[in-house]
């Protein structure tokens, strides 16, 4: 089964709300963790699908069927302005709001503008089905988002990974992501310049992809 790289598309938005839940659970399927698990898309897929999709790109079978896929925004500062505006009132009333949990996150995007971010002001989101993993898509998938930064004149990128998720972990460093802060015990701030060093694959890699 060929795999390719594209642009998204409109028509892979349910393939991408798919992805995210069978990847919600660090890598694994999330789908029984939550009574309506699309919350989970509906934080980290649909406003920036909606706000910025030119910044997304997928994995794509033969078929089209997406599999894997990179999406972030270019500003977090304006990303956050324009969810709160924007995305949280059409998507609110579908989840109630838990105190401390997905509920909590969906309401409060805020959180995202920790110190540093003005440093880093732009930030991904990346999952990769199993099919899609172990083939170098993972690398490749960054260095085509880095590139569309780069356009823009977006000088560095940051994202967040679970602190336990130790595969994630190995790909970023191999990727040249530094630690940048460590909110809270559970979560890792990670950094790097938008440049192209360190993003080249060497010969037979097949570097791939954990959830962040």
């Amino acid at each position: 089964m060929p795999l390719s790289i594209r642009p998204y598309r409109p028509a892979d938005r349910e393939d991408l709300y798919g992805i995210c839940v069978r990847t919600g659970d660090n890598g694994a399927d999330a789908s029984s963790l939550y009574p309506d698990p699309r919350i989970l898309p509906d934080i980290f897929v649909g406003p920036y699908l909606a706000q910025e999709p030119e910044l997304a790109y997928v994995v794509a079978d033969d078929a089209g069927r997406a599999l894997g896929y990179v999406l972030g925004t270019a500003d977090t500062r304006r990303f956050v302005a324009r969810y709160l505006d924007e995305w949280l009132p059409a998507v609110a009333d579908r989840y109630p709001d838990d105190g401390d949990g997905r509920g909590h996150e969906l309401r409060h995007p805020e959180a995202m503008l920790a110190p540093g971010v003005d440093a880093y002001p732009a930030h991904l989101h990346i999952d990769l089905l199993p099919e899609a993993q172990g083939q170098g898509f993972g690398r490749e998938l960054i260095r085509v988002f880095l590139a569309a930064l780069r356009e823009r004149g977006v000088q560095r990128v940051h994202l967040g990974m679970g602190a336990a998720n130790h595969s994630a972990r190995v790909f970023y460093d191999r990727l040249g992501f530094e630690e940048l802060a460590r909110p809270t015990p559970s979560l890792v701030v990670l950094g790097r310049s938008t440049a192209e060093d360190g993003l080249t694959a060497p010969a037979g890699s097949g570097t791939s992809a954990p959830r962040t």
